[in-house]
């Protein structure tokens, strides 16, 4: 029977990295995956699923008007599973229709992301696929700072600490870093010679 699952971590903690390699335990075995992610993320180009250490994919890219559900059901070969990156980005109307997916068309969603933003408050992606989802996962990583699990993420600008802004802005190693909760709240003052081994 398929499930939603939500494999969420903080930053660092390999979601992408995870997430292709499932897509390709399932390729190797013949068995097609469609890969979305969202359409937010212009990190690397939109539609393009990439990680830290050069592997990419192409994906789907999903918009705020984009209904993911018609788009899987209209599809001549189903897929054995549908792979989600960046998932703290969908919107309460997308995890609905990834779990009717799920439910209707009984293929697995698996969706990748992080739980909560620098601001340590959940995005609305992450929110609703807390409440959707059917099994939730933990990929850890450990803190930037010390040897601790990293649970939440830490926005910097010019070697301080940044608690308000807009939610989403997008980044990686040289704006957030993952941390656990007393370097979240009390982080060391970032040198020159630390951002350079970022």
């Amino acid at each position: 029977m398929a499930q939603l699952f939500f494999k969420y971590g903080a930053m660092n903690s390999g979601k992408t990295i995870e997430i292709l390699k499932v897509a390709h335990n399932y390729e190797e075995q013949n068995k097609p995956v469609v890969l979305m992610t969202s359409g937010l993320d212009t990190r690397d180009e939109i539609g393009v699923i990439s990680s830290r250490i050069g592997l990419r994919r192409e994906a789907i890219p999903i918009f705020h008007e984009t209904n993911v559900y018609d788009i899987v059901e209209k599809m001549t070969d189903k897929p054995y599973c549908i792979l989600v990156d960046e998932s703290q980005f969908l919107e309460q109307a997308h995890v609905v229709q990834f779990a009717k997916i799920v439910d209707d068309l009984d293929i697995p969603v698996m969706a990748f992301g992080l739980k909560n933003d620098f601001k340590n408050e959940l995005f609305e992606g992450s929110k609703y696929l807390l409440l959707y989802a059917d099994k939730i996962e933990e990929l850890k990583t450990i803190c930037w700072f010390c040897h601790k699990k990293a649970t939440m993420n830490l926005r910097m600008d010019d070697h301080k600490p940044v608690y308000t802004g807009e939610q989403i802005q997008i980044g990686g190693n040289e704006a957030y870093y993952p941390v656990c909760r007393k370097h979240y709240v009390n982080p060391p003052l970032l040198n020159r010679k630390d951002e350079e081994n970022v």
